[in-house]
């Protein structure tokens, strides 16, 4: 139930809107293109069950950990 002046659903409504901006957000950021097969950092070897899960991933694990 709303209160005030909103309707019924309008905050349900807000949150899902908000989720689908955070989302939009991280695609974006998402790395895209070509991945490699070692890392752009450190030259370790990028698990191929990364670069299948992570298509474009240019990093192995701790380097983009410690890149975050």
């Amino acid at each position: 139930m709303a209160g005030g002046w909103t309707a019924d659903g309008a905050v349900q409504q807000q949150i899902d809107d908000s989720i689908q901006d955070a989302l939009a957000k991280l695609r974006a950021q998402q790395a895209s293109g070509p991945g490699l097969p070692n890392c752009e950092d450190c030259n370790a070897e990028i698990p191929l069950a990364r670069r299948q899960a992570l298509p474009g991933a240019r990093l192995c694990i701790a380097c983009q950990s410690a890149r975050e």
